[in-house]
Formats: structure tokens, C-alpha cells, sequence
């Protein structure tokens, strides 16, 4: 694999309240879904003790990030309204907060409105799966709040994204994406940018798979890449499984993706993850 490090100007940290975070080893991202039907059962949590349980074990396995979300993104889920899920997420965001002083949150949310209200809240970093694509207010609203911003590449909507798989190239279609978001969130007045490709929205298994192979490719877009394929149907339909039986297969794809470039793991299942960065990390020792 050629080392684009040496022609390229990669972003290797990012500004969260004040101070700057390495990212030159890869960080964990742990979900937090508060959430009744996000694909994975085992991250759905909605009572709130429950949430801050898993939320102290992730940081102890050693997460960076908690990523709290309140909108079921899976294929078809259902549509909520903005009152339900700031009134999923809001609370749970200012318990953390508060429980959890040293962590960074993260709000996965789309809208602006949630966004804003999430960052009063407590949160650090907004993660938007249409990069500014589903609330035209996003990109304005992230520049004032001044955070770092996630910017996932998907076409269409959770509800419409899988009849929006058909490209004439694949990561030529996707660089070009992000090209435009990134000036945008540019142009908003966004410092700090992450790319996350969207494994599995609007995409074929096999489409996330080439993804996946050319991950180091967006390298060149010169911003920290997020990899999130915890779990996901790209990995348990290929092994005939189910969700529940996919551990192994994700940390068999997330040490994939770290050598080609991944900055943070998104995941379920954190305490894997670290260890997959660490045994990763020897190898450049």
C-alpha cells in the first residue's frame, strides 16, 4: 500500500472544547443508540441508568468518543419527529455530561435544531449521516457552535437509501461528494471536518467492500476518515449470521480499515476495538 503520508497534509487532530485530540492513533467511537429499533438489538438502550451503565463500561474499555443517538438510521426505519428525538437524546446527552465530565459526546443526529440543543446539552461533536444534505441549516448552525463536524457520504434518506445503490464508479462518485460537502462545511465556517463513507447506506454489500478495499483513497481529501461497520449487514449476510454473531467479523473488517487509514473506529463492541488499535499499532513499532 503506498504511504500517502508523506505527500499529503493529513489532518491529525481536531479541536474539541478548547483542546486538541491526537488522532494520529486511531480513537473508539462506542454508540450509545437510545433508540427501540436500531438494527443491532444489543445497543439499544432507553432507560437511562441502562445508557450510563454502558457508557462507564465503554470508557473504561477505553473509548474516546460516545456517540448518542436518538433516530434509528436503519434501512427503513421509521421517521420520528424533531420533539421525539430531542426528547431521546437531550436528556440522556446533559446525564452524561455530567456523570462522564472527561468523555466527548458526540450527537448523531441530522437535524440542526437537535444538533444546537444537544451541544448546549454537553455534547462535542456533531455526527450528521447526510453531511448537511437532509437540513440545510446544519452546515450554518455547526460553524456557529463552533465543533468538530462528522460528514457521512448517503444518498437519499434512511427510508429511501437502499433503492439509491446504482453508481457509474463508486469511489469517484464518492470523493466528488465530499469535495462539495467539504467546501460547503468550509464555507460555513467549519474548522474541524471527519469523513465517514457510510458503509452500508445506499450501498450493496459489495459496494462496501470495494469501499472498503480503496478506503486509503480518501486520504486525499486530507481530513481524519471514520470507519463504522459494527455489525452490519455487509458483514452477516456475507457469513450467513446474524447480527448478535458478528463481533468477529467486525474486528476482522475494523483491523482492515486501520491499515488503510482509518482514524476512528465506530463501534458496539469497544473493549475489541482497542485492542484491535493496539495490535494494529505494533506493527509500525
Amino acid at each position: 500500500m503506498a504511504d500517502k503520508s508523506n505527500t499529503l497534509h493529513l489532518q491529525k487532530s481536531i479541536n474539541v472544547a478548547g483542546n486538541l485530540l491526537d488522532l494520529a492513533t486511531p480513537r473508539v467511537m462506542g454508540i450509545l443508540n437510545v433508540t427501540p429499533d436500531s438494527f443491532y438489538a444489543g445497543s439499544r438502550k432507553q432507560e437511562l441508568s441502562a445508557v450510563l451503565g454502558s457508557a462507564e463500561q465503554m470508557l473504561i474499555d477505553g473509548a474516546t468518543f460516545l456517540d448518542v443517538g436518538g433516530y434509528s438510521s436503519r434501512p427503513g426505519a421509521s421517521n420520528i419527529s424533531e420533539g421525539e428525538e430531542l426528547d431521546r437524546m437531550v436528556p440522556v446527552i446533559d446525564a452524561l455530561s455530567k456523570e462522564f465530565p472527561e468523555a466527548i459526546l458526540s450527537a448523531d443526529t441530522f437535524r440542526a435544531k437537535v444538533a444546537r440543543l444537544a451541544v448546549d446539552a454537553g455534547a462535542h461533536v456533531v455526527n450528521d449521516i447526510s453531511a448537511g444534505c437532509m437540513d440545510d441549516r446544519m452546515l450554518a448552525t455547526v460553524g456557529e457552535l463552533g465543533v468538530p463536524y462528522i460528514a457521512m457520504h448517503m444518498r437519499g434518506t434512511p427510508q429511501t437509501m437502499n433503492a439509491n445503490t446504482e453508481y457509474d464508479d463508486l469511489l469517484k462518485e464518492i470523493m466528488a461528494y465530499f469535495a462539495e460537502r467539504l467546501a460547503a462545511a468550509r464555507l460555513a465556517g467549519i474548522k474541524d471536518v471527519i469523513i465517514d463513507p457510510g458503509f452500508g447506506f445506499a450501498k450493496k454489500a459489495t459496494q462496501s467492500f470495494e469501499l472498503l478495499q480503496k478506503l486509503d483513497h480518501l486520504a486525499y481529501l486530507e481530513c481524519p476518515v471514520l470507519v463504522g461497520v459494527s455489525r452490519k449487514s455487509m458483514i452477516y449476510k456475507t457469513l450467513n449470521i446474524s447480527a448478535n454473531e458478528a463481533l468477529n467479523g467486525t474486528t476482522v473488517l475494523n483491523t482492515v480499515a486501520l491499515g488503510r487509514g482509518a482514524s476512528i473506529l465506530r463501534v458496539h463492541d469497544v473493549k475489541e476495538a482497542v485492542e484491535a488499535v493496539k495490535l494494529v499499532n505494533q506493527l509500525s513499532v
